[in-house]
């Protein structure tokens, strides 16, 4: 029939039969002959949907991630149908049920590999195995779901991937008996960019920064040991209600008590105790992620600051005295630098 007469017979019958009713028996016939059709090719290709869920099962058993692909490229072919009832679209949602499942698998998987985690304990931890896998998932997923409006099925597959992770970190911290618990928590998530995880990265961030500032005061102590002692009882002091420029005045603290306790700590020997702290450093830090520079860096603000500290308490306390360190800031700087370039 010319297609041109199409709209006149279909005008005809809505003025015989009334447009409601034409259009539900249009509706009957148009579901009638989906059916028809679906049948037809039901029997013409009557192993597609069993072709299609071996393809399926095969290629998520050479790659997990490619049931990724399989996942957003079916959810397009069967959200972009313009009959959900038609052959393909019918097999393709059947078919999409099982990728699914093989993704949900797939998570659960990367899940099992986290939790199963051996430390390795005759050997320092360095960043832990299943971080670097878990950052290596997530980049490749994010470039597979770009754009996908199955991303939140993504996002879900994060939440319960970084849950593990942060749990197993802390098992391996407490199991891990040659690396400072500290240290391995510095081992977290703070560089993912992927917007889902805005608060988990900042989490992160707070609990590699906690961790690094609790290993640094640790390991570096109080390399000028007496010095802290004098100016924790000068701070006392001043607690108490002494005026600072009458602490000098107190036989314990004197300007005598504290020349002699500063001409104990003589450049070379503060070099040298940073040096012995270095090495104790190095046994405990990998070279990946540059931790070593990070956490010598991080030690070298605490020094300075605990130097600068002890600065202004002198000129606070013993004005015009002439009292100083034996070494500058600038030759803590210098010494931090020839540690590190001399290992």
């Amino acid at each position: 029939m010319p297609r041109k007469e199409i709209p006149v017979i279909e005008e005809y019958f809505m003025e015989n039969l009334g447009e409601g009713l034409y259009q539900k028996r249009r509706t009957v016939l148009m579901r009638q002959i989906n059916e028809e059709v679906r049948k037809m090719m039901g029997e013409l290709f009557t192993n597609l949907e069993e072709e299609l869920e071996g393809f399926i099962f095969y290629a998520d058993k050479l790659d997990g991630f490619y049931s990724m692909y399989m996942l957003v490229r079916m959810s397009q072919h069967v959200n972009n149908a313009q009959d959900a009832g038609s052959f393909l679209s019918v097999t393709f949602a059947s078919c999409l049920v099982k990728i699914k499942r093989n993704f949900d698998k797939f998570v659960q998987n990367q899940i099992a590999a986290i939790e199963d985690y051996k430390v390795q304990k005759k050997s320092r931890c360095g960043i832990i195995g299943f971080v670097h896998n878990f950052g290596e998932f997530a980049n490749q997923a994010e470039s597979i779901f770009k754009g996908s409006d199955r991303h939140t099925h993504l996002d879900k597959s994060y939440s319960a991937l970084v849950k593990v992770v942060y749990q197993q970190i802390d098992r391996v911290s407490t199991e891990h008996g040659k690396t400072p618990r500290e240290v391995v928590m510095l081992a977290v998530l703070s560089q993912l960019k992927i917007p889902c995880l805005d608060g988990d990265r900042k989490e992160a961030k707070q609990v590699y920064q906690d961790n690094l500032s609790v290993y640094t005061t640790n390991l570096l102590g109080r390399p000028l040991e007496k010095i802290q002692v004098f100016f924790e009882g000068v701070e006392s002091k001043i607690a108490s209600g002494v005026k600072p420029e009458e602490v000098g005045y107190q036989l314990a603290f004197s300007k005598q008590e504290l020349r002699k306790v500063i001409k104990e700590y003589s450049g070379k020997e503060v070099k040298k105790g940073l040096d012995h702290v270095y090495k104790k450093v190095e046994k405990h830090l990998c070279e990946e992620e540059n931790l070593l520079q990070v956490v010598w860096f991080s030690m070298q603000e605490e020094f300075i600051k605990q130097i600068k500290h002890y600065e202004d308490l002198i000129n606070k306390c013993y004005p015009d005295s002439g009292i100083s360190l034996s070494f500058s800031v600038t030759d803590v700087l210098q010494f931090f630098s020839e540690i590190a370039q001399a290992h």
